[in-house]
C-alpha cells in the first residue's frame, strides 16, 4: 500500500508510502482517505496523525502523474484536504524532513501540525509556473500572515521548520522520535472542540492595499516574462479580500489558467528533461559504477583551473599537472582568486575556502597522477596534442581509472584509439566557466564501457552539473548546432544587418546574448581556427568571410579589448565599432551583394530555425537520445531563454510546419543551400507530431 493504516492506543496512524518523497499520486490519495474514513468509522480511535516513511512527510504532487488523467482522478488532492479538514475527529501532521507543495496544502488542511527541527518547508510551485493549487495561497497567509506567506509563495524557496514556529503548534527537540511525541501530542487534544480550522481565521494586515500595490511593482519588475510571480500576488490577495470559498475558487481559476500557459509547460518540460536526461535506455539504474576518490587534472588553464574547482566543491581531491611551473602557479593562483571572490560576496566561508584549497595538490609529472580515479584532460583543441597526452595517461594511470577528455569538438573515438584501453575513455565536455556553467556534455565513444557511462553520469550529480549523453560526432550535440547558428548569423551580416541588431533580435528573444557578443566573449579566434579546419576537411559548406576578416584585423574579442565591439578596461558593456561596420558593408558590395533591411522577425526564425533543423538531424542519427536531452544542452550552456524551453520545445509551439515552411522560404535565400530540411523534421510535420511527443 502507498498509505499505510495502524492504530497505536486511541490514535490510528496514516503513513504515506510511496517513494522517494511520497508524492501524492492517485493511489496514494485514495488510500489515504480510506483511511481517514476507516478511523472515522472506529469508535476507539480519537485521533489521526498523517505523517510520511522514508525521508519526507511528502513533496507534493505525484510528478510521475503530471499530464496524466490521474493527476485530476478522485480523490483529487482537494477532496484528500477536505476529507481531513472535515474530519470529526483531531487530524495531526507530523512532519519531518521534506514538506513540500501538496505536501504542506495537506498539512494546511489538517487540525494540527507537529514538526521535526530541520523539515524544508516551502510551495515550490511557481518554479514550474504555476501557484499553489490546492488552497495554500488561502490557508498559509492565515497561518503565517501576509507578507511571510507571500514571500515563500512567490520565492517557492525553502524554509526550515524551526524558522516557521506560527506553522506548527509544536517543534518538538531534534532528537525526539517524531511518532511517539505525535502520538503523544494527538491524545493530549483528543479532547479539545471545537476543532481548529485554518479556513476559520483571518488574514489581518493594516493597510494590506499599500503593501500589495508595492508587491505587484516589485515582483512584476523581478518576474520578467514569467506571468507566476503576478499571479501569486493576486491570489495571496484574495486571502485578504475576499472569503475564504470564494478564494479557494479563484486560486483555482488562476491555476488552470497557468497551467495551459506556454511558459509553464515549457518548465514543467524543462523540469522533467532535468531528470530524464540521466536516463540511457541500455545502461539501467543498478548499473555498478566505479568508485570517484581522487581526480586528476591536465592543464591549468581557465578551463582545467575551471574543473578542477568542480571537484574540489564536491570534496574530492584534485592534482593539477602542467609542463612548467610558472603555469601551475598561475592556474593555483586563479582558483584562489575565485575563491576568495566568493568569499567577499558572502558565498564561501574561510573555513571552506581553507577546505578546497587543501584539497587542491600540483605537479609536473605524470607519474604522480598515475592512482587517480579519474584525470580529465583540458588542453589545447588541437588532435595532436591530445594525442600526446593519451597516449602518456595510457602509460601511467591505473587500471580502471577513467580517462575522460574535455574536448567541444574533436572526435571521442580518434582519441580513445590512442590508447589501449578505449573502454576507459569518455568526453566530459564542461562549457566556461567551468566552475558556474551547469552543463556537462558527457560524450560516449563506441568503446566506452557502460559502468564508465554510468560513473560520469552520477559524477555530474556529484558536481551539480545537468549531465547530458551525446554520441560521438564533429562538435557533439551543442557546439554541431550553433555552429549553424553562427553560419546563419554571418550571412545575415553579408545580407544587410549588422552585429549590434543581430544581437539585440536575440536578446530580446530571451537569449542571454547574441552570437556576437557570444564570440567576442569566447574569442573569436577559437572560430577562426575551427574554420580553417573545415575549409580544408569540409569544402562543401560555406561560411560567411567577415569573422575571417575581423580576425586579420587582430580583434579576437573581450580578451583583447576590441572584437565586433569595442571593449573598455573593467567594463563588459559592447560598444559598436564603425570601422568594423565599414569592414562588413564593404564585404557585401565585394560580393556583390545590394544590402536590404533585414526584420527583427527574419533575424531571430534564422538562429533558432537553424538550431532546430541541426536538431532533428541529431536526433535522426542517434546522436542525442532524446529531443529534450537537446533542450537541456541549449537551457543549461547555451543560454536559451528557460520560458521557451529549448530550441526543440519551442518548434514544437510554433508548429513544426511552420517551421519547416520557413526553413523552405530561406532556403530560396541568399546562401540558401545551407537550408536543407531534415528528413525528421519533415517527416513529423507531414504527420502532426512534434519533437518531444
Amino acid at each position: 500500500m502507498t498509505a499505510e493504516y495502524q492504530v497505536h492506543g486511541a490514535v490510528a496512524v496514516i503513513t504515506l508510502n510511496n517513494p522517494p518523497v511520497n508524492g501524492m499520486g492517485l493511489e496514494t490519495r485514495t488510500a489515504a482517505v480510506l483511511g481517514l474514513q476507516r478511523a472515522a468509522a472506529d469508535d476507539a480511535v480519537k485521533a489521526i496523525i498523517i505523517t510520511g516513511a522514508g525521508k519526507a512527510f511528502s513533496g507534493g504532487a505525484d510528478i510521475k502523474e503530471f499530464n496524466t488523467p490521474k493527476a485530476l482522478a478522485e480523490p483529487s488532492l482537494h477532496t484528500f484536504i477536505a476529507t481531513a479538514e472535515g474530519s470529526s475527529k483531531p487530524v495531526v501532521a507530523a512532519i519531518h524532513t521534506v514538506c513540500m507543495g501538496g505536501g504542506l496544502e495537506l498539512s494546511l488542511g489538517c487540525h494540527y501540525r507537529v514538526a521535526l527541527p530541520g523539515a524544508q518547508i516551502a510551495l515550490p510551485e511557481v518554479k514550474l509556473g504555476l501557484l499553489p493549487g490546492a488552497g495554500g495561497t488561502q490557508r498559509l497567509p492565515r497561518v503565517l500572515g501576509l507578507e511571510p506567506a507571500l514571500n515563500m509563495i512567490v520565492s517557492g524557496n525553502p524554509v526550515p521548520s524551526e524558522k516557521l514556529p506560527a506553522l506548527f503548534d509544536e517543534i518538538f527537540a531534534a532528537d525526539a522520535d517524531l511518532l511517539q511525541s505525535a502520538i503523544a501530542f494527538a491524545e493530549k487534544i483528543a479532547a479539545v472542540r471545537p476543532l481548529p480550522k485554518v479556513r476559520d481565521r483571518k488574514v489581518d494586515y493594516p493597510n494590506h492595499e499599500a503593501f500589495l500595490q508595492f508587491s505587484r511593482n516589485t515582483v512584476k519588475a523581478m518576474a520578467g516574462p514569467f506571468p507566476a510571480p503576478l499571479e501569486c500576488v493576486e491570489t495571496v490577495a484574495a486571502s485578504v479580500t475576499m472569503k475564504f470559498d470564494d478564494g479557494m475558487k479563484f486560486e483555482r481559476e488562476r491555476f488552470l489558467h497557468l497551467i495551459q500557459t506556454t511558459e509553464s509547460k515549457a518548465l514543467r518540460h524543462a523540469f522533467f528533461a532535468e531528470r530524464v536526461a540521466s536516463k540511457v535506455p541500455d545502461v539501467p539504474a543498478d548499473t555498478p559504477v566505479r568508485a570517484i576518490k581522487s581526480a586528476a587534472i591536465i592543464g591549468a588553464g581557465t578551463m582545467g583551473g575551471g574543473i578542477a574547482m568542480n571537484f574540489l566543491n564536491a570534496g574530492i581531491p584534485v592534482t593539477l599537472l602542467e609542463q612548467k611551473q610558472e603555469a601551475l602557479d598561475k592556474g593555483i593562483a586563479t582558483i584562489r582568486k575565485n575563491y576568495e571572490n566568493t568569499l567577499k560576496k558572502g558565498k564561501l566561508t574561510q573555513e571552506k575556502l581553507d577546505q578546497r584549497m587543501g584539497l587542491l595538490s600540483s605537479t609536473l609529472s605524470y607519474e604522480e597522477i598515475g592512482q587517480a580515479d579519474i584525470v580529465v584532460e583540458a588542453v589545447f583543441e588541437e588532435l595532436g596534442v591530445k594525442e600526446a597526452v593519451f597516449r602518456k595517461l595510457d602509460d601511467v594511470m591505473k587500471p580502471g581509472a577513467i580517462l575522460a577528455t574535455n574536448t567541444s569538438t574533436l572526435d571521442v573515438d580518434k582519441i580513445a584509439a590512442f590508447t589501449r584501453r578505449p573502454q576507459d575513455v569518455i568526453g566530459t565536455h564542461f562549457f566556461s566557466p567551468a566552475n558556474v556553467m551547469k552543463l556537462l556534455e558527457i560524450v560516449r565513444g563506441k568503446e566506452t564501457a557502460k559502468d564508465v557511462l554510468a560513473t560520469a553520469l552520477a559524477l555530474s550529480k556529484k558536481l551539480k552539473k545537468t549531465g547530458v549523453v551525446s554520441g560521438v560526432c564533429d562538435g557533439f550535440i551543442g557546439n554541431r548546432m550553433i555552429e549553424q547558428y553562427s553560419r546563419q548569423a554571418g550571412f545575415l551580416l553579408e545580407e544587410g544587418a549588422l552585429p549590434e541588431q543581430v544581437d539585440k533580435a536575440a536578446e530580446k528573444f530571451g537569449f542571454a546574448m547574441g552570437p556576437f557578443r557570444m564570440g567576442d566573449l569566447a574569442g573569436n579566434d577559437i572560430g577562426w581556427a575551427i574554420r580553417k579546419r573545415r575549409y580544408v576537411e569540409k569544402p562543401e559548406i560555406s561560411y560567411s568571410k567577415t569573422a575571417d576578416l575581423l580576425c586579420e584585423m587582430g580583434r579576437y574579442g573581450q580578451k583583447t579589448g576590441a572584437g565586433w565591439y569595442d571593449y573598455k578596461a573593467g567594463d563588459r558593456k559592447a560598444y559598436a565599432n564603425d570601422e568594423v561596420n565599414a569592414m562588413i558593408v564593404q564585404h557585401s558590395a565585394d560580393l556583390g551583394i545590394t544590402r536590404r533591411k533585414i526584420s527583427d522577425e527574419e533575424i531571430v526564425e534564422r538562429l533558432v530555425y537553424a538550431l532546430v533543423n541541426e536538431g532533428a538531424l541529431i536526433l535522426e542519427e542517434g546522436i542525442a537520445l532524446r529531443a529534450s536531452d537537446i533542450d537541456m544542452v541549449y537551457l543549461t550552456g547555451y543560454g536559451f531563454p528557460l520560458y521557451r524551453g529549448g530550441p526543440m520545445f519551442y518548434a514544437d509551439t510554433v508548429g513544426l510546419p511552420n517551421v519547416l515552411a520557413a526553413i523552405n522560404k530561406y532556403a530560396q535565400g541568399h546562401q540558401g543551400k545551407a537550408w536543407k530540411p531534415a528528413p525528421l523534421l519533415q517527416q513529423l510535420a507531414a504527420e502532426g507530431k512534434t519533437f518531444n511527443s
